[in-house]
Formats: structure tokens, C-alpha cells, sequence
């Protein structure tokens, strides 16, 4: 049976004109996005696309159907939104996990926006680390979770969609040498959580060394507390710093990609009115951050 999600692809795609423009509108990976166009061709019976070079174009029938599906989502969407506004947002629930310095600096601009705008809605918070508010997030536990990613080719699993919210640059902190990562290339390193740990590693390799960690710690302020006691050098990133900024320590940004700030919903569009709003709410704060 062709369902409401496998319709509101195919118009994105025909207005799009590119399944992987498409799927970045609806916040699926294209894979994801590609396996339901292809049930929905599975289930109609019909081509409804063609590859044309390395892109794609819509057949006869596939354009048939893509304006009878857009059709179809407009009614829809209309018919959310007079509800969205007759209910108001009046009460309701909603549900966020996040990193220790997106819960420190992001999210609490974000949750006064919703407050602001949406008193009715109950807000609920987590502060846990990327993986495990993702598996709160597939468990059902929350609505939206808060996650960071250094690999941007990494997929992610078909039912997560990601918006992207702002990106948080990488700093180098000593006791006050500065210099790059290779100048400390015999200096005792510390260490974050197992993720940033990681990158740390793959970052000082790049320089052309392997630095010897000696300490770890999740916690950002443990860790420029150690530096300032000159037990080693770290990097952290720049919304850690926001949160909190020991002036012992001497801060340097590095000439490498930042991490990338992302908001995960999990499910088939449109996301519930509640979620939709923290969603805003989250945008326009982190707009605000990359402002000041």
C-alpha cells in the first residue's frame, strides 16, 4: 500500500530534481531515501524513475503520480498546520539528550526560546553522551537527541535523520606555549571521551606523531584544571569553552575541520508539533552561538 512518506519523497524528488537534494530536504541519507522510492515502485507496479548520467529524472508515471502526490501532501500539510494552530501548543511533552557542552551553552538558549513561544510544552532533559542519547532516541525515551560527528562519511541507520545545527571548531590548550599540534609532539597529552580520544589520535598522527595520553577525563573543566597545573596539553572544542574558560590556560585554534553539531529525529516526516518547535528553537539558538 503506497503510504503518505513514500508520496511525500517522490515530490520532493520531482521538485528537487535530484534524489540526494531531496533527501537532504526531508533529513533522510540518500540511501534511506533511495530504498523507499524503490518500494514504491516495488508496491505501485510502475517505473518511476531513470538514471540520466549521474542523475536521475522521473518517468511518465512518476510524474503522474508526483503531482497527484503533491496534491495529496499539501492537503495534509494544511490540515497539520490549521490543527497545529487550533491546538496551539498549549501543553504537550518533549524530550532532548545532549553532550555536556551543547546542554551547557546550546540548549539552554534553546530552551528559553521554547518557553518563550510555547509555554504549555513540558521540556525534559538528558545529559548523556552521543551514542548512548542516540539509543535513547531509537528506544523512544526522547524526542530529539543533541549529537556530534567528526566522520562525515559514516551513515547513519535508516530511520535517523539529522539536522545539521552549526559546527564547533577545535582549539589547542596548554599552560601557555600555544604553538600547533606538532610543537607538542613530546608533551604529555589528555585525553576525552573514547570518541574525542579517537580523533585526537587521528589528528596528532596526521601531524606526523603519536601522542602519549597519560590522562582522560570527560569532564572539560577537569580537563583545563590539569593543564593549568601543567600536567599535559589537550584540545577541546570551542562550545566547551564557551561553557567554561579556565584563564590559566592559553587557548589556540587549530587549522583542522571542526566537529559537526547535529539535532536527531528519528522516524518519518513531519516531525510531531512539540518536536517541531524544539527543532526551531534549537536552529535559532544555534544561529545566536555562531553570531557571538
Amino acid at each position: 500500500m503506497v503510504s503518505l512518506v513514500q508520496l511525500r519523497i517522490l515530490d520532493a524528488v520531482n521538485r528537487c530534481g535530484s534524489v540526494t537534494v531531496a533527501a537532504r530536504e526531508l533529513h533522510y541519507t540518500q540511501p534511506s531515501l533511495s530504498h523507499h522510492l524503490a518500494r514504491l515502485e516495488a508496491e505501485t507496479g510502475a517505473r518511476l524513475l531513470q538514471r540520466v548520467g549521474r542523475g536521475v529524472r522521473l518517468t511518465e508515471a512518476g510524474r503522474l503520480l508526483a503531482e497527484r502526490a503533491a496534491e495529496i501532501v499539501g492537503r495534509v500539510d494544511s490540515a497539520a498546520a490549521e490543527l497545529s494552530t487550533l491546538v496551539g501548543l498549549r501543553a504537550g511533552r518533549v524530550r532532548l539528550a545532549g553532550f555536556g557542552s551543547v546542554m551547557s551553552t546550546l540548549v539552554p538558549r534553546a530552551a528559553a526560546v521554547l518557553a518563550e513561544r510555547h509555554p504549555g510544552v513540558e521540556l525534559g532533559l538528558t545529559d548523556t553522551h552521543p551514542e548512548d542519547a542516540l539509543r535513547l532516541l531509537r528506544s523512544g525515551h526522547v524526542d530529539v537527541a543533541v549529537i556530534f560527528r567528526y566522520d562525515e562519511t559514516a551513515p547513519e541507520e535508516d530511520g535517523v535523520r539529522l539536522r545539521h545545527l552549526l559546527d564547533d571548531p577545535l582549539h589547542l590548550v596548554t599552560n601557555g606555549a600555544g604553538g600547533t599540534l606538532a610543537d607538542h609532539r613530546d608533551a604529555t597529552w589528555i585525553g576525552g571521551c573514547e570518541r574525542c580520544r579517537t580523533h585526537l589520535v587521528e589528528l596528532c598522527e596526521q601531524a606526523g606523531f603519536t601522542p602519549r595520553l597519560r590522562s582522560t577525563t570527560d569532564d572539560m573543566v577537569v580537563m583545563q584544571s590539569l593543564v593549568a597545573a601543567g600536567l599535559g596539553v589537550t584540545t577541546i572544542p570551542g562550545l566547551a569553552l564557551r561553557a567554561h574558560r579556565d584563564p590559566a590556560v592559553t587557548v589556540a585554534p587549530l587549522a583542522v575541520p571542526p566537529r559537526r553539531i547535529f539535532a536527531a529525529t528519528y522516524g518519518d516526516p513531519p516531525d510531531p508539533p512539540a518536536t517541531a518547535a524544539l527543532l526551531a528553537a534549537l536552529a535559532e539558538a544555534a544561529r545566536s552561538a555562531g553570531a557571538t
